[in-house]
């Protein structure tokens, strides 16, 4: 008899996968993700996935000067103060990261900015960043109107900022609109910290549809910008065993608002030197030193640094990858008429 009730149950389960499979997959991808306490991710698929119908020339009729006027204003901010250049690629993958490209990071206005949300709060500093987007929309909504999002503005201005800082051109698709909202606190509280594991790393990276070798490629942005001490003073206990590391903790010790150089060989020059370090055991950050005990990321870490050509075509790839990365919303929003 419980036999026969379990084949009951069986056919059942059948017969509505057949005639309501809505029914069984009307689980939000958002809710198909979470980072328990243990801090280790659980997923069934990613959370964020790569969206479709972005086109570099997406632009190109509406408004044909868009990437002059990006440029122009770009390459004067980084002349003027260069930490631009890292400032704009960090917020960029924290735009990008919790819920898609929407410029949902730039919304400074509400209580619950993502601006003041814990993983972004150093980035409360640069502020700047937003206002600089927002001079750049002005100037490109007077040239062609409204035609062009932040999100756009954005993508192109870290294109720009890269190249400005020594890195190599690469594909910019484009075609986002801007969100409506702040991302929720729940999806930028996914945004990997400087603490994580290597493993806790891939599993961050695998929920918002990046793999190892994006991980590497992208953490090769620390050629550029400066960390504060308390990013990486998780380290210092092991200082005793480890020069480099010393040397840090003495520096932070003698100022602790010190902002240290991700890249300590040529932090303004955007570069492969970040790899090079690694291998010489002058990572910074525990996250960088992490890709060194994993033998996939490990051995991207050893081609980047014999190849510097090589990472600039990764980079391009995975930034272009990065930058067509959408939430469970998919691309809807709007042309924001003021970025922030």
């Amino acid at each position: 008899m419980a036999c026969s009730r379990a084949m009951v149950a069986m056919i059942g389960l059948v017969v509505a996968a057949l005639l309501f499979p809505a029914a069984l997959s009307s689980t939000r991808p958002d809710q198909l993700i979470s980072m328990t306490t243990d801090g280790q991710y659980h997923s069934t698929r990613p959370v964020v996935t790569i969206a479709d119908g972005l086109t570099a020339d997406y632009h190109d009729v509406s408004c044909p000067d868009l990437r002059g006027i990006v440029r122009t204003a770009v390459v004067e901010a980084v002349q003027g103060d260069i930490t631009i250049a890292a400032d704009l690629l960090r917020m960029f993958f924290h735009d990008c990261f919790p819920q898609g490209c929407d410029a949902s990071i730039l919304l400074l206005g509400t209580p619950w900015s993502e601006m003041r949300m814990p993983p972004n709060l150093s980035l409360d500093i640069r502020r700047k960043v937003a206002f600089l987007m927002e001079d750049i929309r002005a100037k490109v909504h007077e040239a062609c109107g409204p035609t062009v999002s932040c999100a756009d503005i954005m993508a192109l201005a870290t294109h720009d900022a890269v190249v400005a800082s020594g890195g190599k051109p690469y594909h910019v698709p484009l075609g986002r609109l801007d969100s409506f909202e702040p991302a929720p606190l729940r999806f930028v509280e996914e945004l990997p910290p400087p603490t994580f594991s290597i493993d806790q790393l891939i599993a961050a990276f695998r929920s918002r549809s990046l793999d190892e070798k994006d991980l590497v490629v992208l953490s090769g942005a620390h050629t550029i910008g400066k960390a504060r001490c308390a990013t990486f003073s998780d380290r210092f206990p092991n200082s005793d065993s480890d020069d480099f590391v010393r040397r840090l903790q003495d520096n932070c010790t003698t100022d602790v608002n010190r902002r240290q150089d991700l890249d300590v060989t040529t932090p303004e020059k955007f570069d492969n030197k970040y790899y090079i370090n690694l291998k010489q055991g002058k990572g910074v950050l525990t996250s960088d030193v992490q890709l060194l005990l994993n033998k996939t990321t490990r051995g991207y870490v050893n081609d980047f640094a014999d190849n510097e050509w090589w990472f600039w075509n990764q980079f391009g790839s995975s930034m272009s990858k990065m930058g067509m990365l959408q939430g469970p919303q998919g691309n809807v929003g709007r042309i924001r008429q003021q970025c922030y």
